[in-house]
């Protein structure tokens, strides 16, 4: 069972994301992107953070890294894949799915990809409109949902939700797909009656249409989410907190995957090797980045959600540490 702390603090994008500017490029310096997702999501924090830490060493590591908001997990794999990325985020559901060639990458497993590490837990976030009548996610059948982009780990999860639940997209009188940082403006605005969101809390693109129109969380739950849960070794069941979001005094039951880090068994060893020193050996100061990263365990990090097989370079540092 994953738990989440009980308060909400104001989320400083601004600080979290930010990426110390290069003053002067060295002449062997070593040049990787990190790709995220939308830019109010979690992921783009992630990067944002990583960076920052990477990039405080550059003078000695001569590598400098970037980040670049993208459509998400699926996404980044493929991009992994053909060299457009270094390193990407994704869930562990599509991390697993990549490695073995299942969901999204059926007969296309991509045997390259390497595990870097886990990061936050993220439940599946139901969000619907107050005014819809909508007290389970049954309710949302006719209705106006957003689906989640074509690339994005959200989209692939709700697909394979569906398929369980015996229902398709013409299930809703809309399916919409639009990507994680329009679909709360979307709901305030009546344009749909609800999404679902795979994302780390508390995150802004939550509290803002539960602040902003009253959006109120639904719990995902039922005969569906048990036999996912059951079937899966990369989902787990998660409660949302009450009284993290405004007019949700309940926990809300659902269920998850995790966070986590990937590149490609093509990237060299001591550019994985610094990434991950530079996270582990300023840890605090990564935690205070993202309230979502407060509960993170460097141990826990360094196994859970990981189903493809972890790049040699984190190993090595990871049995410098006593990790391994």
């Amino acid at each position: 069972m994953i738990r989440f702390g009980k308060s909400i603090t104001t989320l400083l994008f601004a600080a979290a994301t930010a990426v110390v500017v290069p003053q002067a490029s060295h002449a062997a310096d070593k040049f990787v992107t990190i790709g995220t997702g939308g830019v109010t999501g979690v992921y783009y924090a992630v990067g944002g953070a990583v960076c920052r830490l990477m990039n405080q060493s550059r003078s000695t590591t001569h590598i400098r890294c970037s980040t670049e908001s993208t459509g998400g997990s699926v996404f980044n794999v493929n991009a992994i894949q053909t060299g457009d990325l270094d390193f990407g985020l994704a869930q562990s559901d599509v991390q697993y799915q990549a490695y073995n060639g299942t969901g999204n990458f059926d007969g296309k497993a991509f045997k390259g990809l390497r595990a870097v590490f886990a990061v936050h837990p993220e439940p599946f976030t139901v969000l619907a409109r107050p005014d819809v009548g909508v007290s389970k996610f049954e309710d949302f059948k006719g209705k106006r949902f957003n689906v989640g982009n074509p690339g994005s780990g959200t989209r692939a999860s709700m697909e394979e939700l569906l398929k369980q639940m015996g229902w398709s997209l013409s299930d809703f009188s809309l399916a919409g797909e639009l990507k994680a940082d329009e679909q709360g403006t979307a709901l305030c605005d009546n344009k749909i009656d609800g999404f679902f969101y795979g994302v780390g809390h508390p995150s802004a693109a939550i509290q803002s249409p539960t602040t902003a129109c009253g959006a109120k969380l639904i719990s995902l739950t039922g005969p569906a989410v048990d036999a996912l849960v059951a079937a899966h070794p990369y989902y787990s069941k998660a409660t949302i907190p009450g009284g993290m979001y405004a007019g949700t005094p309940d926990p809300t039951e659902t269920y998850g995957v995790r966070a986590t880090v990937v590149t490609s068994s093509e990237t060299p060893d001591d550019v994985v090797y610094n990434l991950v020193k530079a996270v582990f050996e300023n840890f605090d100061d990564f935690k205070k980045l993202h309230p979502a990263f407060a509960n993170l365990d460097p141990k826990e990090m360094v196994k859970a959600g990981l189903s493809a097989p972890l790049h040699p370079g984190a190993v090595k540092y990871y049995k410098e540490k006593g990790w391994m």
